[in-house]
């Protein structure tokens, strides 16, 4: 039998996911040996991040610890997420794994959620950043020299100019009031594309800046959703292409 002490990184590509995965290595407790994200399968690309699944995999590479997608179809409800999502998880504590980190910082009803979606599964979360203040944790971010672009964010809080940006000082001081700076209400997502757990940098070029409005799931757990009424939300997505170094 099994001893279930593996543990699984929920990794979505971002800054925080990058930070607390530094912090997890740092400890030397609980270390991961699998990447797990979820991507949208109908257009290839990392759940609300909108990034391209070879950008994803590019991190994977240079990070060095393997990944394993959890395919979602477009316009997934939470009860067939669920459904989905306690598949994968059972296989994985199937295969030995008893642990899961997460990089949320203070979202409390979105740690109680996936504590309960994992316990009766015998599957401990760890929570490396939990309730650091979001400001230190951006410029701890940055000086330890992870680098970071905005791949999304939400219209009606951000305009269209901080897709695409690279995070940087001056990024933070231009932050709206009510922004949180890590972007833990889903104001902004990012793709981290350097820092000190990459053996090399992942190369990309910006492309097009494209509006996207979803209707809004009632019953979504998405942070990003929980304190909106309007039927519909809006987000620009800033496209990242991956650049093939030459051999």
């Amino acid at each position: 039998m099994l001893s279930n002490d593996k543990t699984y990184f929920n990794w979505s590509g971002g800054k925080d996911s990058a930070l607390a995965l530094y912090h997890t290595l740092q400890s030397g407790i609980h270390i991961p040996d699998l990447l797990l994200t979820s991507v949208n399968t109908s257009v290839d690309r990392i759940s609300m991040h909108g990034v391209r699944t070879a950008l994803l995999e590019m991190q994977s590479e240079s990070i060095g610890i393997p990944l394993r997608k959890l395919e979602l179809p477009e316009g997934l409800n939470m009860t067939d997420y669920n459904r989905i999502m306690s598949a994968a998880v059972t296989d994985l504590q199937a295969q030995g794994y008893g642990h899961t980190v997460f990089g949320d910082i203070f979202l409390e009803d979105l740690r109680v959620y996936r504590e309960q979606q994992l316990a009766p599964l015998g599957i401990k979360a760890h929570f490396p950043l939990w309730k650091r203040d979001t400001t230190e944790l951006l410029h701890e971010f940055l000086d330890l020299g992870f680098k970071t672009v905005v791949a999304c964010i939400k219209s009606e809080l951000l305009d269209k100019s901080f897709a695409g940006r690279v995070i940087d000082k001056d990024f933070i001081k231009d932050l709206p009031k009510g922004v949180d700076p890590c972007g833990e209400n889903g104001e902004f997502h990012t793709f981290v594309f350097d820092g000190p757990i990459f053996k090399q940098p992942i190369h990309y070029t910006t492309g097009e800046v494209v509006f996207r409005e979803y209707q809004r799931p009632k019953d979504d757990k998405d942070n990003c959703f929980s304190s909106d009424s309007a039927p519909q939300m809006g987000f620009w997505f800033c496209d990242l292409l991956p650049v093939a170094l030459p051999s």
